[in-house]
């Protein structure tokens, strides 16, 4: 007899097929339906006096979020587990756009920054790739470190630092190419999005503390003190009113417009700071513009939306049928909302000024693209299917008890 048919059997995925998380799809559309209202009352004015044309903008922001949609589509229907085999290709290729961008020769500076590559009319930003790429490639090698026969647990990496190393090299990597555009806002998002992952698969909270001790110091000296525009916007954030008319005017604009709109706002369609006092009013103070239009009322009503996507997030991410939806889930859900957050908290006045777009909302082709595929990956995990058998991979002949196929979080609870 084979010795192999003797093995005890790993018991069958236990997970039921109960179709996409409803309340995530509605959270998301409703984001998207209110990104469209906000971009074109945000841009209207500013589009006729330089495009010629009020709708300039809104028509551009349908086309991506009905791209977005179909992408959406696609992330949900396609089983998540192909993004293990894809993780590795998309780091790869995404790395390679990064460095791209340090090319003059071949990246479109705009205000200074090379963030962006041109493909004939068309610009995009692989910084937006990047997230999506790290993401599924730390939650493919957290996700390898299964034991016994594929049930679900953590293996407590606190007590194997070493095995870290990689994934922290790979992700510190990537956040110094996009450091070098130069892009702080997005190398920040990267950086926490690792470290939650880190954290959610058992590495020691004093592990993640020393790291960031390090790290801040040398971060605060080289690109804060050392890079002077920083460092005067560190200045303004602290006291915004007295560089009212200098580095300061993009907080104090955004203050302006959140505390004119009361309650209630001034009316869908009303507010005054976006005309040409506001500055990039359809991206990266979107909120602002929500805030005096529809007031604290509309503020709270985002601030709930993008509640329920954490909520909903972290529920698929629990319920995933094994490690790698688990990572995967996790990681999407903490890229989308550390985004919003950080958006939300420069237009508050509660961080220093950034170019950071409110996910799903605000105006942007390449941050729209991924944000719903990422948002379509995140449904295809809260379905619950259970894993096609075309696609299983068993990886026990190779890696001894290792196993890719897990039991569900009820049955290994």
């Amino acid at each position: 007899m084979n010795p192999a048919d003797t093995r005890p059997k790993p018991e069958p995925v236990e997970t039921v097929a109960a179709g996409p998380d409803g309340v995530l799809l509605i959270a998301i559309l409703a984001l998207v339906a209110i990104g469209l209202v906000m971009v074109y009352s945000g841009s209207a004015f500013f589009a006729a006096k330089v495009y010629g044309g009020s709708t300039y903008f809104l028509k551009r922001h349908a086309l991506w979020c009905a791209l977005g949609l179909g992408l959406m589509t696609l992330g949900a229907r396609a089983d998540f587990v192909i993004w293990r085999r894809l993780a590795a290709p998309l780091l790869f290729i995404s790395v390679a756009l990064l460095g791209l961008c340090l090319v003059p020769a071949v990246a479109q500076r705009v205000g200074g920054a090379t963030r962006w590559l041109r493909v004939g009319p068309l610009t995009f930003q692989p910084s937006e790739l990047a997230k999506l790429a790290l993401v599924a490639y730390l939650a493919s090698v957290l996700s390898s470190r299964v034991a016994g026969d594929g049930v679900r647990q953590v293996e407590d990496v606190g007590a194997r630092p070493r095995a870290l190393l990689v994934p922290i090299l790979v992700s510190t990597l990537v956040v110094l190419l996009v450091l070098r555009e130069p892009d702080l806002g997005s190398a920040m998002l990267l950086a926490a999005t690792a470290l939650l992952m880190f954290f959610a698969a058992g590495a020691r909270v004093s592990y993640l503390l020393l790291a960031v001790l390090v790290a801040a110091p040398i971060a605060y000296q080289k690109l804060i003190v050392g890079t002077p525009w920083r460092l005067r916007r560190v200045l303004a954030f602290l006291d915004p009113w007295s560089y009212r008319r200098d580095v300061g005017y993009q907080i104090t604009e955004s203050l302006i417009s959140v505390g004119s709109g009361g309650a209630t706002g001034k009316g869908l369609g009303q507010g005054n700071q976006k005309l040409f006092f506001l500055p990039e009013a359809h991206t990266d103070f979107v909120f602002a513009v929500v805030g005096q239009e529809l007031g604290l009322v509309g503020l709270a009503l985002v601030v709930l939306l993008f509640a329920t996507v954490l909520w909903r997030g972290a529920r698929a991410a629990l319920r995933a049928r094994d490690l790698f939806g688990t990572y995967l889930a996790f990681g999407l859900t903490a890229s989308l909302l550390l985004g919003a957050l950080v958006h939300m908290c420069v237009v508050l006045g509660m961080m220093p000024t950034k170019g950071t777009t409110l996910p799903l909302v605000s105006y942007g082709g390449s941050a729209m693209l991924a944000a719903m595929l990422a948002t379509g990956v995140l449904l295809n995990v809260s379905s619950g299917r259970p894993e096609p058998a075309s696609l299983r991979v068993d990886r026990g002949s190779k890696q001894g008890n290792r196993r890719v196929r897990a039991r569900s979080y009820g049955a290994a609870a």
